[in-house]
């Protein structure tokens, strides 16, 4: 892997027209290419279209991409690989859950149902994943994937609202200092534990209340507010550097 400044050095010239940099470029990050790209198998695209719309998501981040910003290129360069073969997914309608995780969530549901019934309350994510023979984690994301994606021309969630279609509070602008605070947010939130981290997805992600979280966890709430606190102080920290 090349380090920092021999990338940099590579960009630059890149944007200067070198197709050479671009090659070389391509080359030396081509496991990170290929890590991104294993993501997305099995979705209704073969690989080497997903590599060569990979490797077209690394040119543009190539091209974007600015020392000033305060971050690695490698750490730049994710999201806008990830981005452009989600955004073909979503265009060519690839993206769907797969019928064995759709199996899973529902056996998972059923289970929850089943627990709650039986004991009155939510099983934990523990209790869950003790039952099912897979890892928290995989719980976590089994269950979130049985959510349904929202229509930006569905209407808002109260009747009362006076806006209309979920895209009217878009905002009109793509603000290039917001895009770099979500890459240092990500950064901050892969250096994370694994329990900190099923917090953070649980509570930001998932939309779940303290107390939910609490109850998936096996732990107090109070616990709960004292983890998310020591978490967002440590992001403010991280972010006003």
């Amino acid at each position: 892997m090349l380090d920092v400044k021999e990338t940099n050095v590579l960009i630059s010239r890149a944007k200067s027209g070198d197709n050479a940099a671009k090659e070389k470029l391509l080359t030396e990050n081509a496991n990170l290419i290929k890590s991104i790209v294993r993501r997305y198998l099995g979705k209704g695209v073969e690989y080497d279209d997903l590599y060569q719309l990979a490797s077209m998501g690394l040119l543009k981040a190539i091209n974007g991409f600015d020392e000033s910003f305060g971050v690695r290129f490698s750490t730049y360069a994710v999201p806008m690989i990830a981005g452009e073969i989600k955004r073909f997914m979503r265009d060519d309608g690839s993206i769907k859950v797969s019928r064995a995780i759709k199996a899973e969530a529902k056996a998972i549901n059923r289970f929850v149902d089943e627990y709650a019934a039986a004991n009155g309350c939510q099983p934990a994510v523990k209790t869950i994943a003790a039952h099912f023979s897979m890892p928290e984690s995989q719980v976590v994301f089994t269950m979130g994937s049985s959510c349904m994606p929202l229509s930006l021309s569905a209407q808002g969630e109260y009747k009362d609202e006076k806006t209309g279609e979920l895209a009217d509070k878009l905002p009109a602008e793509d603000r290039q200092e917001d895009m770099i605070e979500i890459l240092q947010l990500k950064t901050a939130i892969e250096g994370l534990d694994e329990r900190d981290k099923k917090v953070i997805m649980l509570r930001y992600f998932r939309d779940m209340t303290q107390s939910e979280v609490a109850a998936y966890l096996g732990v107090s709430q109070v616990q709960i507010s004292r983890i998310e606190s020591r978490i967002l102080l440590s992001f403010k920290k991280q972010l006003a550097n």
